[in-house]
């Protein structure tokens, strides 16, 4: 078996509007030299160019999908803000929610976004595949069910888990969202289940400011399935991996699901321009190496990446390379040319003795899942 690349061309053709960074032009906003949102196709085409560049691409199973269905997308978006969209997309774009602009036919590429995940992860359930990452455009973890929210029009990985659990292909899944963002759609979805376990690493009070806290476990039935893992600006490499060792994982293992999902953002990288957490390349691709390990513990290395967040056009590219690589167990490197820089501006070992006991003070707040 083979690590599958779900991509397709027409996610490129997404288009954000007039906006210089998340700011509509206008008044005192002055137009941006390259124009539209930072969520561009760049980062993502970039990438896709850097694996076909380095050979990458040829140790991959690349492949499309079919669009989300308006089955899937119901499960977890209602009719009423279904056929808003649609009208809209169809009548020449506009926007829904916050900081969602689209063009011309947003809806179909919209759907066609959560269909990559979608196959991507029936791809894995199925055996067909090892393990997949899928380039999804636009992204999607912002998406609450009634209203599209920051660069997200529809959630891709929630239509993705609906679809395996609807069709009993599984029954516990773990996302894990280590996009820079609190992945607040994403929660907002399973906040009141069992069956999705959903944890988000993210900068504390970055975006949105006023969800992603530690406190919020879930509800109901959800109680304990939800965590958030809020992180201060600046954790850096070495801050992100012993989160990950000390909340993430031990979760995870407590959980035991039938699958692990990565919302996979790049925007905790250092040169990102909406964050400031001071991650590298080499930081998602030990983050892969850690999930895949936990993967082949807990549920037979079922893995599927779906890509979110990540907005430096030159960084972007090698981050993704550094995670695929990894994911894929290709020889096939691609150096990253700052790594020296990078590494010589992370934090310190007073900073990082603070960062412990933040991460203390988050286990005691964070039993394991299930336990009260």
């Amino acid at each position: 078996m083979a690590t599958g690349f779900f991509w397709d061309e027409r996610c490129f053709w997404h288009g954000g509007g007039n906006y210089a960074g998340y700011l509509p032009v206008g008044g005192l906003v002055q137009p941006l030299a390259a124009g539209g949102l930072p969520e561009s196709p760049e980062t993502k085409r970039r990438l896709k160019t850097l694996m076909e560049v380095t050979g990458l691409w040829g140790d991959l199973a690349t492949q499309g999908a079919a669009p989300a269905t308006m089955e899937d997308l119901r499960r977890v978006h209602p009719d009423s803000f279904l056929t808003e969209f649609k009208r809209i997309s169809d009548n020449g774009g506009g926007e829904i929610g916050h900081r969602t602009p689209f063009g011309p036919g947003g809806f179909e590429i919209a759907a066609l976004s959560a269909g990559l995940a979608k196959g991507a992860l029936d791809s894995v359930l199925s055996g067909e595949l090892t393990n997949a990452y899928a380039l999804s455009r636009p992204p999607g973890h912002h998406s609450l069910p009634d209203r599209p929210n920051g660069f997200c029009l529809l959630n891709n990985i929630a239509i993705a888990v609906e679809s395996a659990i609807a069709e009993h292909r599984a029954e516990r899944i773990a996302v894990i969202d280590w996009d820079v963002h609190h992945g607040n759609g994403t929660e907002a979805i399973f906040y009141d289940r069992s069956d999705v376990l959903t944890l988000s690493m993210h900068q504390d009070r970055n975006y949105p400011q006023d969800t992603g806290f530690a406190a919020d476990r879930g509800r109901g039935a959800g109680t304990g399935y939800n965590i958030n893992i809020p992180l201060p600006a600046g954790t850096g490499h070495s801050g992100y991996l012993e989160a990950f060792d000390r909340l993430v994982a031990p979760a995870l293992a407590a959980y035991r699901p039938d699958v692990i999902i990565v919302a996979c953002g790049f925007d905790a990288a250092l040169m990102d321009p909406l964050a400031r957490m001071m991650a590298t390349a080499e930081t998602f691709r030990a983050l892969t190496e850690r999930t895949m390990a936990l993967a082949d513990d807990l549920c037979g290395g079922k893995l599927v990446l779906v890509h979110e967040g990540g907005y430096s056009e030159f960084y972007v590219p090698f981050c993704g390379h550094a995670t695929i690589r990894q994911l894929s167990g290709s020889a096939i490197d691609a150096p990253d040319p700052v790594a020296e820089n990078f590494m010589a501006r992370q934090p310190g070992s007073a900073f990082n003795a603070f960062l412990s006991e933040w991460i203390s003070d988050l286990a005691r707040e964070q039993p394991l899942p299930g336990h009260r």
